[in-house]
């Protein structure tokens, strides 16, 4: 790996070049990501992967000219400073707000690199041509800052509609699913082992062990559900250890209370955590599945409160 400063003014243009084909590419590599659920931003990627393009045959020809067709073989990773940059490119699905804070800051770095590499320039048209570059650059930054703002409102407000509905398939509604079910149905096995032996640690062993034990389940079963790639629910992974974290803090809330050693005081408090975790299933399924809060209250709470009751029986029969 050579340092920045032991470049020569080929290698510095080889280095350019590189690095404007590689972000042509990641600018393509967004604007195929977002075409099908935000077509306008897609196409104001397209139109700054062109002007890499441009530069890059600006470059290009500039060597041409003085150093002839040999192009050394230098990247970005193979000279020190650069900043190793996350292959978002590669997630799918692509993330908006990602997608315009990673152009932002790969062209600050672009840009920063062409005044640096124009100061060690002892050339007058390499020189001028890499401030030329760097003024580029500096203006697709603040392109890349505005991007969002630039979209009309009305294709803002739909790309923001599909954003949300993206959001919902692929982290709240599993997420849901699992506190749900984490809530709902550890109560059964919790409650069971608290009336049957009024032992506090005893029962919350059994709390613990339901809720991960539940949790493991729920997040095999939503990530094999399906791929995403029909849905669009996103990452099987992702999904699934979502759903899978969510049924485990689910379950885990009202066996805690039982780390008190006293037993009404812990089933107490207890009763009053399902109580919160009901009321929070209920805000979430009226926040973003659009549900009634009472018909969201009243469908959680009698589950609830029928497992709630079948654990009490069993425990105390």
């Amino acid at each position: 790996m050579k340092r920045f400063a032991d470049l020569n003014e080929q290698e510095i243009l080889a280095l350019a070049i590189s690095n404007e084909d590689e972000d042509n590419r990641i600018y393509r590599s967004f604007a195929d990501a977002l075409r099908e659920s935000y077509p306008d931003t897609e196409e104001m990627y397209d139109k700054m992967a062109q002007e890499e393009i441009g530069h890059r045959d600006m470059l290009l020809d500039l060597h041409r000219k003085k150093f002839g067709d040999f192009l050394p073989l230098i990247r970005r990773q193979d000279v020190k400073g650069f900043v190793a940059r996350r292959a978002i490119w590669l997630n799918r699905p692509l993330a908006l707000d990602a997608t315009r804070r990673f152009a932002e800051e790969m062209e600050y770095e672009t840009a920063r690199f062409y005044r640096r590499a124009a100061e060690s320039a002892h050339d007058d048209a390499v020189r001028h041509l890499l401030k030329q570059l760097a003024a580029a650059e500096d203006k697709h930054e603040a392109l890349a800052h505005e991007l969002g703002k630039k979209i009309t409102p009305k294709a803002r407000e739909a790309e923001d509609q599909t954003s949300k509905r993206m959001f919902v398939l692929q982290y709240v509604q599993p997420g849901l699913a699992g506190l749900m079910d984490g809530s709902v149905s550890t109560l059964a096995p919790l409650f069971a082992a608290a009336f049957a032996t009024h032992n506090t640690w005893s029962t919350f062993l059994v709390g613990l062990a339901a809720a991960i034990g539940a949790g493991i389940s729920m997040a095999f079963a939503e990530a094999m559900s399906d791929d995403g790639s029909l849905t669009g629910r996103g990452a099987p992974v992702m999904r699934g250890a979502v759903c899978g974290a969510m049924t485990a803090l689910g379950g885990l809330g009202h066996a805690l209370p039982y780390l008190i050693p006293h037993f009404y005081v812990a089933t107490s408090l207890a009763f009053a955590v399902v109580a919160v975790e009901l009321v929070a299933i209920s805000w979430i399924r009226t926040r973003y599945m659009d549900t009634p809060f009472l018909q969201a209250a009243f469908q959680v709470v009698v589950g609830g409160v029928l497992v709630f009751a079948v654990g009490i029986l069993i425990g105390s029969s």
